[in-house]
Order: C-alpha cells, then structure tokens, then sequence
C-alpha cells in the first residue's frame, strides 16, 4: 500500500505522482495507491492523509512524500510506525514557506489558493527534530535540487537509507531511473509487471 503526498502548491497530477500511479497499475497494484489532493492548511493535509493511512492500514503502508508531502510523511510515519520514502524533502518549512504567506496558485491549474499566516505555526507542531527507527525511512534527495539543500535533508535522516542522486532538481526529473527502488522499498516487487 502506497500514500502519496504531494508538494506544496501540487497535487496529484504532478510527474512524480503519475509516474508512481502508473507503475502501480502496469503491476496490477493500483488499488494499492492513493494520492489525495491535499488542502492548503498543513492540520488538515495531516488529518486528511492520517485518516486515509489509517483505513489503507499502517502495517502495510508506505508513506510517499514529495517535497512539503516528505515533511508531511515523516510526521505520520513517526505517529503510525510505517515505512516512508522521502522525495527532496522539506525539512524547514516553518523557514522556507514564510515568503508565500498569502494568495498564491497550484502548479497544475490556475486555481487560487490562500496559505494563510496561521499555516507557518501549524508547520511548527508537526517538526520531528529526530527520527526513530531510521530503517523505516528511505531518503531520495537530488543534489540538483534548485529549491531545497540536500545536505540539510541529508542530515535529518541520519541511519536511514539514502539515494544521493548526482544533478537533478526538485521534481527529480528523472524520476522512471528510481520508482523501482521507492516501490522495492515499500516491498512492491517491480519483477510482477515482466
């Protein structure tokens, strides 16, 4: 089972997204993914994919986080004991997001959304300052990541599994080179679709 969170300002149409979703369904797995538009507000983005891991069922679930949805994943994954792979995750969104306090757009439509002041303080209650159990994380960061720093993502997941891609960006544009090791990590085994 495979929860995808999305970035800020994406959603389930973002390349990463399809690209997993497609590859689930090549396998005959689709049934076993979800990515759910997340809301604006980071209390309710959490409460709406805690609610949705809950129903897939934790023991089996691996969290899939993308940018701010890695920061998202690390929270859940650290409340529900479940596996997560972190794409150029967000480790500082308190910091980094202050800056689009305010009316802004989704990337993939025109639509208009508000991230509102009160959004930064909910970013704050959802740090983990340490991991536990880092065998339960896998790290995929780029050091072309022309919006994040891969060190600082680097250094947050000390002991866990890491995949330090040489170049890149932050959507990971050559994300088909890893969706079979995020899968194998979530014990999907990419042999069935051969």
């Amino acid at each position: 089972m495979i929860l995808y969170l999305h970035g800020f300002r994406s959603s389930p149409q973002s390349f990463k997204a399809r690209m997993l979703a497609d590859r689930m369904r090549t396998l005959g797995r689709e049934k076993e993914y979800a990515c759910p538009q997340l809301p604006a507000s980071p209390a309710q983005a959490v409460a709406l994919a805690d609610d949705i891991a809950r129903r897939m069922g934790p023991a089996q679930l691996t969290l899939v986080g993308s940018s701010l949805g890695g920061y998202y994943a690390t929270w859940l994954a650290e409340q529900l004991g479940c596996r997560a792979v972190l794409l150029n995750p967000a480790v500082k969104p308190p910091r980094d997001l202050e800056r689009y306090v305010g009316v802004t757009t989704a990337y993939h439509s025109d639509e208009r959304f508000e991230f509102k002041r009160e959004y930064i303080d909910e970013l704050r209650a959802l740090a983990v300052a340490r991991i536990t159990r880092p065998e339960r994380y896998f790290l995929v960061a780029a050091t072309g990541d022309e919006v994040l720093d891969w060190r600082e993502m680097q250094a947050h997941y000390p002991g866990a599994r890491h995949c330090i891609i040489e170049g890149s960006d932050h959507g990971i544009s050559d994300f088909a080179h890893y969706v079979d090791r995020v899968l194998a990590f979530a014990g999907i085994a990419a042999e069935q679709a051969r």
